[in-house]
């Protein structure tokens, strides 16, 4: 198939959805769940209408775009105010513990479960699977019916974990490749490079930008639609600049995604830039969904056993749930809530990308039972976590009294 027939199907499903996508989320039928379903069907698993491997050019494009663009508008996203007082002590538990021992704990039960695969393989695949997507739940952080205060933490961990998990990822990819035959000296040396420049780049490249928009702001010089266009160039300069002077391009797209809304002080300025992620953002992520059935799927069929399927499960409960409950213990929450918290983590967006990244990093060749695992759970995750979204958040905010909503 051409490339603009591609365009072609990709722009009829974008717009046959959007007809329909109020009915399709109150009966449980997510965005990611259709244009995944779509790629799978146009894929060689089924019509082959389309044949993608994860390490065509064009995937790696949309893939490293699309990145850039998620971890920017996750960091804009995030709302300094909800860390005050005793409403940042969720997200802040579950980022500092659970993240952590998510990471861990998918580590372990991997070394136990899979014979012959690298401890570095498979903290790589355990690293991948740690960050959430509130995305596949939006039920979840839209119902009224849950307690603000939770839906704002389940928000807030899925907006920064996935930057959160970038910088060790990006180190045991360096650590796989040292293990491949690379200089473990240049590797080392390179990732400190990536680390460090990375986060200084993406900081002057947001606070700048973000200082220009407050000021041509407040001279009246700037139109809304140009302020809400203004996340696509920042997030690439960011991405652009770290990568010329050696620092990790993502790293810094995160980075200025928060010096941007440090250097704005306008609410309504800030609400342009993050709806860019809500409206044109959102669009990018569909078509990664799209490329994730095409390209990804039936990559990772062919190494689908028992013991995948067993871990992918357990990363979607006990590997995250587990983690969340002793997170959250000493909170006074009771066990419906810790439950549902802990049921909804996820993966998402940022594991796809990250695995297309590592796809580009290392290859597949070697690697590619973990990387049918991360497949396998992401495929389990948007269609678990879509169809329940919406009666587990209704179920579980008609247990709740008033006063917590």
């Amino acid at each position: 198939m051409h490339h603009h027939q591609l365009l072609i199907i990709f722009a009829l499903l974008i717009f046959a959805y959007g007809l329909v996508s109020r009915f399709a989320e109150r009966n449980s039928i997510t965005g990611p769940m259709v244009f995944l379903t779509v790629g799978i069907l146009g894929s060689s698993l089924a019509f082959g209408f389309v044949h993608a491997t994860p390490d065509m050019g064009p995937v790696k494009l949309v893939a490293e775009l699309a990145l850039t663009l998620v971890l920017f508008i996750d960091a804009t996203m995030i709302n300094r105010s909800v860390f005050a007082g005793e409403s940042r002590r969720i997200p802040v538990r579950l980022l500092l513990i659970g993240l952590p021992l998510t990471m861990l704990l998918g580590t372990l039960l991997g070394v136990w479960m899979f014979d012959g695969i690298g401890i570095w393989a498979i903290l790589l695949m355990a690293l991948i699977l740690s960050p959430t997507d509130a995305a596949l739940g939006q039920a979840v952080v839209k119902s009224e019916g849950v307690p603000i205060r939770i839906r704002q933490s389940i928000s807030i961990e899925s907006g920064l974990n996935d930057g959160i998990a970038l910088p060790p990822i990006l180190i045991v990819m360096a650590l796989l490749g040292a293990e491949a035959g690379d200089h473990e000296g240049a590797w080392l040396g390179f990732v400190i490079k990536q680390v460090t420049l990375g986060p200084i780049v993406g900081l002057a490249v947001g606070w700048i930008g973000g200082k220009l928009m407050q000021r041509m702001s407040d001279k009246g010089w700037t139109e809304a639609t140009f302020q809400r266009l203004s996340a696509l160039p920042i997030a690439i300069l960011a991405f652009a600049f770290a990568e010329s002077v050696e620092g990790n391009g993502f790293i810094a797209a995160f980075v200025a995604g928060l010096g941007l809304t440090s250097a704005i002080t306008s609410e309504h300025v800030r609400h342009q830039v993050q709806e860019f992620g809500e409206t044109e953002g959102t669009q990018l992520i569909l078509v990664v969904f799209l490329i994730f059935g095409l390209a990804m799927v039936p990559a990772a069929v062919p190494h689908w056993g028992a013991p995948e399927l067993l871990y992918a499960l357990l990363s979607l409960t006990v590997i995250r749930m587990l983690p969340v409950a002793v997170s959250l213990t000493g909170l006074k929450m009771d066990w419906p809530t810790i439950a549902f918290i802990g049921w909804f983590g996820p993966r998402g967006i940022a594991s796809v990308l990250y695995l297309l990244m590592a796809v580009a990093a290392i290859g597949i060749a070697g690697y590619e039972r973990i990387m049918s695992v991360i497949v396998l759970t992401i495929l389990i995750s948007v269609f678990a976590h879509g169809i329940s979204a919406l009666p587990l958040s209704r179920l579980y905010g008609a247990s709740r009294p008033s006063l917590d909503k």
